[in-house]
């Protein structure tokens, strides 16, 4: 009895643990993407900026590399960074998303925005309720997901030359698909991956900031694919 007792209390203690670094993911997060909506508005409404940064190509492709270093940092060598190069580099990243979201307060209408933004929060959450309390392997999901996601850069990129507006609603909506059922994987590969390092706090604390960049990506790539069908343009 004792010993049932005993392991009563260590897994409701573990459940705490694993709790509290799960409340730490969705902060750094939810703290993220009001950086990036942040940016994103205030550049909207400076034109002389916004026109500088999306009327230079190498401008914008600097900035696209940038991003992509900044994710393979934080996602490669998150055990070699200290947990405050790991958090500002997160959020420097956060701020430079931004800078290239500001188009869409450009583009489309406050409205549509705001309305996409809670479709996919309801969407995300749902899925990531789903990736927490299941008990299946969603194992396979990510690698189809990968898959998948890999076929939809490759057919964006080609449309950028066809410009058929067609295969773009197809290519959103397989994208729709594809990053709502990485969101529940990804939310239970965090889940384990907090159990497998409940005794290393310093290596917690990075890997809480490690998922929070792994579902600001799923949440923003969930955004922009939904946007395609329920933006509506300022013109």
């Amino acid at each position: 009895m004792y010993n049932d007792y005993k392991t009563s209390v260590e897994d409701y203690i573990m459940q705490g643990d694993i709790a509290n670094f799960i409340y730490k993911v969705y902060g750094w997060m939810a703290i993220a993407l009001t950086i990036t909506a942040s940016v994103a508005y205030y550049i909207s409404t400076m034109p002389v900026i916004a026109q500088t940064i999306f009327s230079n190509p190498f401008l914008l492709i600097g900035l696209f590399i940038a991003q992509l270093g900044v994710v393979v940092a934080i996602s490669g060598f998150v055990n070699r960074l200290n947990y405050s190069t790991a958090v500002a580099l997160f959020l420097v990243y956060a701020a430079s998303v931004g800078l290239t979201f500001s188009v869409i307060f450009l583009h489309y209408t406050f409205a549509s925005i705001a309305l996409t933004f809670l479709i996919t929060a309801g969407m995300f959450g749902a899925m990531c309720l789903y990736g927490y309390f299941t008990k299946a392997d969603l194992s396979s999901w990510g690698s189809i997901g990968l898959m998948l996601m890999v076929g939809l850069i490759i057919g964006f990129l080609a449309n950028l030359y066809f410009k058929n507006p067609m295969l773009d609603y197809i290519l959103s909506g397989i994208g729709v698909i594809v990053f709502t059922g990485l969101t529940a994987f990804d939310m239970q590969k965090i889940k384990q991956l907090g159990y497998h390092l409940l005794s290393d706090y310093e290596m917690l604390q990075k890997v809480s900031v490690l998922g929070a960049l792994t579902l600001y990506l799923d949440f923003i790539n969930l955004f922009i694919m939904l946007l395609r069908f329920t933006g509506r343009s300022r013109d």
